[in-house]
């Protein structure tokens, strides 16, 4: 299972990617191996200022719909567009293409409270 060092991990099964004072968020390869084929992302939050484990989003695959979870607090920025017409990405590239949203970080500090790649794989029994 591919769990990247570079990233940090939530308990919720999200992944985040910090840029100077942007970030990348998503889904890990654990969650979207446990929640089968992704049909559908809805993310309708651009633009929102959404808190530190606030919903922002739903991934929908063929028997459930899960709720996203936001790692940290931030403005959401931009929506992985590309995943309208091909939400399978998550399922094929989670780490990559399959990318969620890019968000504006409020709170620098909150990172601190994030797993790491090892944390993540002993909360998951990897």
């Amino acid at each position: 299972m591919n769990i990247p060092e570079t990233l940090k991990y939530t308990k919720d099964h999200e992944w985040i990617k910090i840029e100077g004072n942007t970030a990348t968020v998503g889904i890990t390869e654990f969650a979207q191996g446990e929640l089968g084929d992704i049909v559908y992302v809805d993310i309708s939050s651009v633009g929102q200022e959404i808190n530190q484990h606030d919903v922002f989003g739903t991934v929908e695959a063929v028997k459930t719909v899960s709720d996203l979870f936001m790692p940290i607090s931030g403005k959401v920025l931009e929506f992985n567009k590309a995943l309208d017409a091909a939400p399978e990405k998550v399922n094929s590239d989670a780490y990559g293409d399959g990318w969620m949203v890019k968000i504006e970080i409020k709170n620098s500090a909150e990172i601190a409270g994030l797993l790491s790649a090892a944390q993540y794989k002993e909360l998951i029994g990897k």
